[in-house]
């Protein structure tokens, strides 16, 4: 079937092009979208008539989706689904679930923008293209996991938190945290130097390091690396803090 494009097609044509599609393919979505128009003559001449005003409406359209394409751009969604331990999903992520998880976001986006070649089924850190106009498209990422929790981590590493050892080294990390947090304290209740908490915190980094390397996983050194660099983060926050606390003692 011969139809006429009203918008930049990609892979058919710009618009105003005549093109040869199947009928299926004009009949189920080109036409009642409003894509194309059947090329009959009088047709032709509608367009040739309508023209100025449909190319002022297609640029007006394509400014707005810019606009929005510099927020939306690189926006992270987390998706949560129930998964077996090998990440694989007991169901799925469709198109319209990252439609709605933008929506959530404060985003207006229709299924049909949501580019998906299928399904998502596994857990992880997704890629994933929104077309906002015909000629602007972005990417964003479906950070897809079983737990917000879980969700962070991913963020964090880039890698996916799946099997028994991944799960493991979250907890370590979670216990790494939680150990510089209880010696800072103690630290501070006791006014002793904030060397001490860095000691702490490299202690308790390298453990979490130790175990995730023991288990020989990739994913579970990416996440024990990850409680690495938040135990120094907080050793040096904590040193910071009782250096300060010490100095306002002297200033006394």
């Amino acid at each position: 079937m011969d139809v006429i494009l009203l918008e930049r097609i990609e892979k058919l044509g710009q618009m105003g092009d005549v093109v040869k599609v199947k009928a299926g393919f004009a009949r189920n979505y080109l036409l009642p979208q409003k894509k194309a128009l059947r090329a009959t003559e009088d047709n032709k001449r509608v367009f040739e008539a309508q023209k100025a005003q449909l190319e002022a409406q297609n640029l007006e359209n394509r400014k707005e989706a810019e606009a929005v394409s510099t927020k939306m751009d690189g926006e992270k969604v987390v998706l949560i689904r129930q998964a077996g331990e090998a990440g694989q999903l007991y169901g799925s992520v469709n198109a319209r679930d990252v439609a709605e998880s933008l929506e959530a976001a404060g985003f207006t986006v229709a299924r049909h923008q949501v580019e998906l070649a299928r399904p998502i089924k596994t857990l992880g850190l997704h890629d994933v293209i929104v077309r906002l106009h015909p000629e602007v498209t972005v990417t964003i990422t479906a950070n897809v996991a079983r737990t917000p929790d879980e969700a962070q981590v991913q963020a964090d590493t880039g890698v996916a938190l799946v099997g028994d050892d991944a799960k493991e080294a979250a907890d370590i990390a979670a216990e790494a945290a939680e150990a510089v947090a209880a010696q800072a304290d103690a630290v501070f209740e006791e006014d002793v130097a904030g060397e001490a908490v860095a000691e702490a915190a490299e202690d308790a980094a390298d453990e979490a390091e130790a175990a995730a390397k023991k288990k020989a996983d990739a994913e579970a050194r990416a996440v024990a690396a990850a409680a690495a660099a938040e135990a120094a983060a907080a050793a040096e926050a904590a040193e910071a803090e009782g250096d300060d606390a010490e100095k306002a003692d002297e200033d006394k």
